[in-house]
């Protein structure tokens, strides 16, 4: 998954490399890849060209007990059923289960 892009990102690794070792000013570097400054200089302090981790580095879920959450990635992984068959096979054993209720709590 190397090489694989965050979902955000404007430019590739060989462009970031690019950035890394110009000697141009900050300032015309942000312009010609359209960019800000501040991008520009995050860029060019990091040692590595590829997209830093994104989200929580432990995920857990607000509704959910670890237990249920178990439980839920074990069946999935047995049965391989699509997430909506999985919900309603689950929402009369697992009560935090509810219609609209995402995993994040909402």
């Amino acid at each position: 998954m190397a090489n694989m892009l965050h979902g955000s990102a404007r430019t590739t690794p060989r462009i970031r490399a690019e950035r890394q070792r110009s000697q141009e000013k900050t300032g015309a570097l942000a312009r010609r890849y359209g960019l800000s400054r501040t991008t520009v200089i995050k860029w060019r302090s990091r040692t590595t060209t590829a997209d830093a981790p994104m989200g929580p580095t432990k995920p857990k879920s607000k509704v959910l007990s670890p237990a249920e959450v178990a439980v839920i990635v074990e069946l999935r992984r047995r049965t391989l059923l699509p997430l909506d068959d999985m919900l309603g096979c689950l929402r009369q054993s697992i009560s935090n289960l509810q219609a609209g209720q995402s995993a994040k709590g909402g």
